[in-house]
């Protein structure tokens, strides 16, 4: 049996539409509620040989409050987004809208000092590649959605810009299976919850 990865995505602490990047806010009392209507649907993932998550306190929540108890793993952390760190997308584009129409056209593109979509997939791509490979070992990583779309779009090697059609919603699960290099996407699909647009 292929090794299988499966991502969680991490609870929001906010309206989409107030999403920062690189946000370190941790779970609002409506996130926590939000896990606790599905975490009987999603418990039994806790039973993966290997638990992780990415580094912000929302995902480290998420894991805890779904019973996962993951390690946290650096290769998951978010983009860098250099000095738009703790901005909106909106925010961005009010101080900086060339430089955000730079960044969302060109995959390689830096313009806000951080990590470019092409270096971000790759690190992402390069987490994945490295996991135990064991027959049949399950592993389970909660991340921001963000990472998650990273890796779907290295695991299958689509182009960097598919990266902005996917949409990977609150606590949905997406799994791919394979090894280093080879990768098949399974899609688990979405708990059923509240969710705040």
């Amino acid at each position: 049996m292929p090794l299988r990865v499966t991502f969680v995505a991490a609870a929001r602490s906010s309206p989409l539409l107030a999403e920062r990047f690189e946000d370190d806010r941790p779970l609002d009392q409506a996130g926590w509620g939000e896990v606790e209507c599905v975490a009987h649907e999603l418990l039994p993932l806790a039973a993966a040989e290997l638990r992780y998550c990415s580094p912000t306190p929302r995902s480290r929540a998420t894991g805890e409050g779904l019973g996962y108890a993951p390690l946290v793993q650096l290769g998951l952390r978010d983009c860098d987004m250099g000095r738009w760190r703790g901005l909106t997308l909106g925010e961005a584009m009010a101080r900086e809208p060339e430089a955000v129409d730079a960044w969302l056209a060109d995959p390689h593109a830096t313009p806000h000092g951080g990590e470019s979509l092409v270096d971000f997939i790759t690190r992402v791509g390069g987490w994945l590649d490295t996991r135990p490979v064991e027959d049949g070992c399950r592993v389970v990583a909660v991340a921001e959605p963000s990472v998650i779309r990273a890796a779907l779009v290295y695991a299958l090697k689509a182009p960097p810009a598919t990266y902005w059609n996917i949409d990977v919603r609150p606590l949905s699960t997406t799994s791919v299976t394979g090894r280093a290099g080879r990768w098949n996407l399974r899609f688990d699909g979405v708990p059923a919850q509240t969710s705040r647009a």
